[in-house]
């Protein structure tokens, strides 16, 4: 708000009054009360923030789940509608989760960016890049990442304008004088900064109502063209920049290889594309151990290709090698025919408790099966 307010000033308007500071203020004087005005406190806090609903115009209906209704209401085109969450995952460049973030699937990624990249950044604070979708692509995301001394990597988002019309990029924006040229080569005044900090810049509605070109322009009753631009739309430039140098290229394939590799894991091997679970809460500890033990299973491999992996069950291995002496001492074989089961024997061991059947598969080789009961046949 104080970078939007002082755009405000730069232009010769009034600035805004910081409606966070007030709801801050009141919830610092809400915890300072004392208990038997904690009711009357509450119902005026309430009233002011409808109070600044009404002023600020941010209301909207939102569709609740009568199961689950901390999920949001996923919409992705005109057909995939459903409660859903969303996770967020940062991976290093071999593919190593390093932190997610889950929330509602109506909460765009946007606004769950910034609380993971400051865990990851505090924890890492080594990164010189940042590689995103075209999701994130926004210029608070590009001014968080350049702010933090990295780089962001973005794709090429396709213009969400009408069939026919004019795009964004058909509007050529004038730095010296602040100002945007229409393709009729007319000029575009700055009006106003709103609360969002987008400047808007406004067309001349007498230039516009002769204009040939209208209709692929604005159909606006009043004849008036509105450009909207960011204050931090210099960040989403440099950004725009850094996607057609050649390592911003070759960064980017890296996401086939690395973060929708992981996905691609989650999704086909370990079952992430539903969840049983309501709850964001358990949602997101289901979703940390599933990828921990993603984690942990390419650490094994790693191992295991550089010939460091430690021997498994070195316990269990010494446990077998003497079952295996005790019932080699008769060298004759035996019947696998005849010969069902040796014995049962209850086997308890660090952190486990169980039954084990061992049976002979020739004379001088025992295995050990885990077993709930008895096994078939016996």
């Amino acid at each position: 708000m104080r970078e939007i307010n002082a755009d405000r000033e730069a232009h010769g308007k009034k600035p805004f009054e910081d409606i966070e500071e007030e709801k801050d203020e009141n919830d610092d004087n809400i915890n300072n009360n004392d208990n038997n005005q904690d009711s009357n406190v509450n119902i005026n806090n309430n009233q002011e923030k409808e109070e600044l609903k009404e002023n600020t115009g941010n209301t909207q209906e939102i569709i609740v789940s009568t199961t689950d209704p901390e999920s949001g209401l996923f919409v992705k085109g005109e057909k995939e509608r459903c409660f859903a969450y969303s996770v967020s995952v940062a991976c290093t460049k071999n593919a190593f989760v390093l932190d997610l973030e889950v929330a509602p699937g109506n909460v765009h990624d946007t606004q769950v960016f910034p609380d993971l990249f400051k865990r990851v950044k505090k924890r890492h604070p080594g990164i010189e890049a940042v590689v995103l979708d075209a999701g994130y692509i926004s210029p608070a995301v590009c001014r968080e990442i350049i702010k933090a001394g990295a780089l962001p990597v973005m794709p090429y988002k396709r213009p969400m304008t009408k069939k026919g019309y004019f795009k964004k990029r058909d509007y050529v924006y004038d730095e010296y004088y602040d100002c945007y040229l229409c393709p009729n080569n007319q000029v575009l005044k700055y009006s106003t900064t709103n609360r969002n900090g987008y400047r808007e810049y406004k067309s001349d509605p007498k230039i516009c109502r002769e204009c040939p070109v209208r209709s692929k322009c604005t159909q606006s009753n009043n004849y008036t063209k509105v450009v909207t631009r960011h204050v931090w739309e210099h960040y989403l430039e440099i950004a725009e920049d850094i996607r057609h140098t050649y390592w911003g290229k070759e960064l980017y394939k890296k996401r086939g290889e690395t973060i929708e590799r992981v996905f691609a894991d989650a999704k086909e091997k370990h079952g992430m594309r539903y969840t049983h679970l309501r709850g964001l809460r358990k949602v997101k500890h289901y979703l940390t151990l599933l990828f921990t033990c993603m984690n942990l299973k390419k650490l094994a491999t790693w191992k295991k290709k550089q010939g460091t992996l430690p021997p498994a069950v070195p316990a269990f291995s010494s446990f077998l090698s003497k079952i295996h002496k005790i019932f080699t001492f008769n060298k004759t074989p035996l019947s696998s025919r005849s010969l069902k089961a040796v014995f049962v024997y209850k086997l308890k061991l660090p952190g486990f408790a169980g039954k084990f059947t061992i049976f002979p598969m020739n004379p001088y080789f025992f295995e050990a099966y885990s077993c709930i009961g008895s096994l078939p046949g016996i």
